[in-house]
This record gives C-alpha cells, sequence and structure tokens, in this order.
C-alpha cells in the first residue's frame, strides 16, 4: 500500500494495512447520518466510539456535500465543527477536518487536527493551497468539479471518466505543489460520487493503480454512497436503503485494500477495520508465495 504521507501521527506511520478514517458528520442534512450527531455531546461520543473501535482517523466534517446539499456560513461551520475537533483531540483520537475552507482547516488544526480534508482539491477556496503550503500540515485533495448544487450536471468524462480524474487530480496535484505544498504530504481521492454517475465509479474503483501512479497514496470513500444502493437494487428495482448498504462497503474497503488505497474513509468502523485486516493478511501471503 501507499507510504503514509509525512506529518501524521507515528500511530499512522506504523501502520501495516490500510487505514481506516471514521465519518463523523456534524451536519442536520448528510446523505447518511444527518442530524444524528448536530449536537456537541452527541458528536463528540460517537467520535469517542469510532476511536474506541480503532479508526486510525476521524474525520469530522461541518457541511453537507450530498448532491443538491446547500452551503453554510463559515461561521456556522466553525460553530459545528471546533469542539468537536478539540475534544477529540483531546481524548486522544486523531483527527481530520473535512472543509473546503482554509479558515475552517486553520481554525481545526489551531484546535488539534493534524490532516486537512479538501473534498474541492483546493478549487473552492483559492487560500486553502497557500494556506497548506505555510502551515505543512498533512492533507487529502479529492476530484471535483463543481458544489454540489452544481456537480450532478457535470458527469461527462471525453475520453473516459478514469483518465478524465487522473488529468484532472494530476492538475490539483501539480496546482499544490506549485503553491508550496509538499508533495510527500498529499492525499488524492478520486471522488467518488462527486461530479459521477452511479456506473462511473466502479472503473475508478477497479483502477485505482491509475491514480496512485500520480506518486501519492489514494484515499477511497465509497461508504454507503448511492452507487452501491443502485448495484444492490431489489426485484422491484428499488434502491438499497443507505443502512443497509454497510456489507457493500466493506466489500468496497477489502478491495480497495488489496488494491494498494492507502485509506478508506467509513461510516462503519469496526466493518472496515475487520475488511482490511483480512486484506493485509491476503496480500502478505501474496508476496510470501
Amino acid at each position: 500500500m501507499s507510504q503514509t504521507p509525512l506529518g501524521l501521527p507515528q500511530h499512522l506511520s506504523e501502520l501495516r494495512r490500510c487505514a481506516v478514517m471514521g465519518v463523523l458528520n456534524v451536519t442536520p442534512d448528510s446523505f447518511s447520518d444527518g442530524g444524528r450527531y448536530a449536537s456537541t455531546d452527541a458528536a463528540v461520543t460517537h467520535g469517542v466510539r469510532l476511536h474506541q473501535e480503532g479508526a486510525d482517523l476521524i474525520d469530522v466534517g461541518g457541511e453537507s456535500t450530498r448532491p443538491g446539499a446547500q452551503r453554510v456560513p463559515v461561521d456556522e461551520e466553525l460553530g459545528r465543527v471546533l469542539p468537536i475537533v478539540a475534544a477529540l483531540a483531546e481524548s486522544g483520537a486523531a483527527v481530520s477536518v473535512d472543509t473546503m475552507r482554509a479558515e475552517v482547516a486553520s481554525a481545526a488544526v489551531s484546535a488539534g487536527a493534524v490532516l486537512v480534508n479538501d473534498v474541492s482539491g483546493g478549487l473552492a477556496d483559492p487560500q486553502m493551497l497557500p494556506y497548506l503550503a505555510e502551515s505543512g500540515v498533512p492533507c487529502v485533495l479529492m476530484h471535483w468539479r463543481g458544489h454540489s448544487t452544481q456537480m450532478m450536471s457535470r458527469t461527462d468524462y471525453v475520453g473516459g471518466v478514469v483518465a478524465g480524474v487522473v488529468t484532472e487530480l494530476g492538475d490539483r496535484l501539480r496546482a499544490a505543489v506549485e503553491a508550496g505544498v509538499d508533495p510527500r504530504r498529499i492525499v488524492l481521492d478520486p471522488g467518488i460520487g462527486f461530479a459521477k454517475t452511479p456506473h462511473d465509479n466502479w472503473p475508478l474503483l477497479a483502477h485505482l493503480s491509475a491514480l496512485r501512479a500520480l506518486g501519492c497514496p489514494v484515499l477511497v470513500g465509497g461508504s454507503r454512497k448511492r452507487f452501491l444502493g443502485e448495484v444492490l437494487t431489489d426485484s422491484a428495482g428499488s434502491l438499497r436503503p443507505v443502512d443497509q448498504r454497510e456489507d457493500a462497503t466493506t466489500a468496497v474497503s477489502a478491495l480497495a485494500a488489496v488494491s494498494g488505497a492507502w485509506g478508506v474513509r467509513v461510516h462503519d468502523v469496526r466493518r472496515s477495520l475487520d475488511a482490511v485486516r483480512v486484506a493485509a493478511a491476503w496480500s502478505a501471503a501474496a508476496v510470501e508465495g
């Protein structure tokens, strides 16, 4: 699997398996768990539980990026995120912040976050890449073509989705490096479900090697998303409900790990942690012959 980015806590550098990032959405409108952890107490309790279940990172987000979601004011995002980041960091958890805003990223890192996860790849806020360069904090740059209200109208990939995503993520990687970001501190994310049709996601997952060829670790975030609901449709053609997609998510985690993903971003930490441990044993046995 890909090398752990510089600057992350030592326990992440010592992993011999795919990392597991636990999702903690502190929003009222996220597609899977919106509203369940909107209060500080509920969010901290759940974050501590994710840590106890073995999450290597807990990704705290205060702004929904589901299709059609509206942006929230920066003060609201800060108010949602900072108390949870501070409390979880104090409890001993490694915390990342899921934000497209440099101001939120900076405040969260000051509160104890060790990684910035920007789903816009630095495109949404022109100050993000300079901040990442100046601070030296590790980051995830995701493939992105526009905000949630626009992204599903931008799913045309001339030459195929894999080539398109590799090219556009490569552009974001070069932009970050030109801004002064150390490439050894960058993780790339293909943006499963973001400006992708449900069908588009499968070639991306099946060709993670093309993304890894860009030279950075790769994070896969497919947990409970619509493309899994569609592949699991019932005989009447109804999508599998969000809360019944966990077994499929676990399968994606195992396959991503075997395919060399550095990490997976998931809602159910325990199941995916089991999956990536099995994948690590499988891969080790393949090398030993």
